[in-house]
């Protein structure tokens, strides 16, 4: 597409349906800004050495959204980009070279996930701001990281403006404690879970509260989950969306509530 990538190839490690938590919740919370958008373009950024992610989010997005949709996997790698190839079926689904600069385009959503990692914290913001100055009027973009096998997982929703909210995001059956969730922060907080800032605030008042309701366990872990995320709202947490979206292992906060120190 004629664009220099900006950025430095991933790790590329990815799994089948290791970012279902993430396109299920977008499918929910950002499917009105996709239908209201002109040309429903997303971005793929950085979707890895194989293309099952890029893949598996078109097809969610299709059936839970709209069914023209188009998505485009990103990388700048271009061995990745030729492995892709025959997973491709233009126009819903293409993969092309590109970075943080988007290859030139102007997409509704960018989809970013394990790919500031290996980036320095100090380089998360300008990051943040190359892809959302790209984005189409109303665009979003919803990055983090999860771990591979998509269990546990955490993700930033930016818009033009900067970071709207954090959510953090867990397969229940599998939570032993929710303190599992600080392995996989968004690099933007993964080193401020420390005494002193407010996300190992959070952290520790899910865990806390996890414990409070360990009387509630032989109800199943979402009805546990449940009772928590409503403990961490009653202190006094801003805790956004509904019990309906709490059940699916989901505690979503606006930003301000955990901004860095």
């Amino acid at each position: 597409m004629g664009h220099r990538p900006l950025g430095v190839v991933t790790r590329g490690t990815t799994n089948p349906n290791r970012l279902r938590r993430v396109d299920n919740w977008i499918v929910e919370t950002c499917g009105d800004a996709l239908r209201a958008a002109a040309d429903p373009l997303v971005v793929d950024l950085g979707y890895g050495a194989t293309p099952v992610t890029a893949v598996e989010l078109r097809a969610r997005l299709a059936a839970g959204v709209r069914a023209d949709v188009r998505v485009v996997g990103l990388e700048i790698d271009p061995l990745r980009v030729a492995a892709a190839q025959p997973a491709a079926a233009p126009p819903g689904l293409v993969f092309a070279r590109g970075g943080f600069e988007l290859a030139g385009l102007r997409p509704a959503l960018v989809r970013a996930f394990n790919v500031l990692r290996q980036y320095d914290e100090s380089e998360v913001a300008d990051a943040w701001r190359t892809v959302t100055e790209r984005l189409a009027p109303g665009g979003l973009l919803v990055e983090g990281t999860c771990d591979e096998l998509g269990r546990l997982g955490s993700w930033v929703l930016l818009d033009a403006t900067g970071p709207r909210t954090l959510t953090l995001a867990a397969k229940l059956t599998t939570l032993e404690r929710p303190a599992q969730l600080a392995e996989r922060l968004p690099k933007a907080l993964i080193h401020r879970n420390v005494p002193g800032e407010r996300i190992h605030d959070l952290v520790r008042a899910l865990n806390d509260a996890w414990q409070a309701a360990a009387g509630y366990a032989p109800f199943g872990p979402r009805e546990r989950w449940t009772r928590t995320v409503a403990a961490v709202k009653d202190a006094g947490w801003p805790v956004l969306h509904r019990p309906r979206r709490w059940r699916h292992g989901e505690l979503t906060v606006p930003w301000p509530a955990v901004t860095p120190t």
